[in-house]
């Protein structure tokens, strides 16, 4: 076993460890949960729900935020087709605005939890507590801690970069293939210059022509 082989491994295996203690218990369906797109001015948020098997082995598998958007595209067809069941689920902008971000986060895990084809036995997020009576563990920084929450950070931000960049297509001239709506400078500049596009949150701080 090569050096990169052996750190895949050994990451897999420290990256399972919520996992084995729930499979050791009986537990099959373990579902990790994580959203993408809690911090950008303007799109959905999106959540993802992954349930992956005992068996499965994913090298490379890491919280999306320290994979490159080449190695994500990579591991997203290998996610889908160990997974036992996969989900992701959006809440736009309107609602985003209506009940807040945190609240729309839980919104859209929620949806995405009740859109799995099997009804999950324990959740696992990344620290954000869900209103369901189904056990959970809410484990921070679980996006680099269990494979299943960072299986599903995966989907999430590839899922939600698609939906941004089919965004850029209709509303044209704010960047968003490119900052996907996050606060980059080049993107309150463009507020700046342009104003809001329909799908802005105006309820961000920053979301307003300077």
């Amino acid at each position: 076993m090569t050096n990169k082989a052996e750190s895949a491994n050994e990451l897999w295996q420290s990256m399972c460890e919520y996992e084995r203690e729930l499979w050791r218990q009986g537990l099959i369906y373990v579902a990790g949960l994580d959203e993408a797109g809690r911090g950008p001015l303007a799109g959905p948020v999106a959540a993802a729900a992954v349930i992956l098997p005992a068996e499965c082995f994913i090298p490379g598998l890491n919280d999306s935020k320290k994979l490159t958007e080449a190695s994500r595209e990579r591991l997203e067809p290998l996610i889908k087709e160990q997974a036992i069941s996969w989900t992701v689920a959006f809440v736009n902008h309107r609602v985003i605005d209506e009940i807040n971000i945190l609240e729309a986060s839980r919104l859209a895990m929620m949806k995405a939890v009740a859109r799995l084809a099997v009804l999950p036995q324990h959740l696992l997020t990344d620290a954000l507590r869900l209103p369901t009576a189904i056990p959970q563990s809410n484990i921070i920084h679980g996006d680099s801690l269990s494979v299943s929450i960072a299986a599903a950070s995966v989907l999430a931000k590839n899922h939600r970069d698609r939906v941004m960049v089919r965004l850029a297509a209709a509303y044209p001239g704010y960047g968003l293939e490119r900052h996907k709506g996050y606060p980059t400078q080049e993107h309150r500049q463009i507020i700046a210059e342009k104003g809001l596009s329909p799908i802005h949150r105006r309820s961000f701080r920053g979301c307003s022509p300077q």
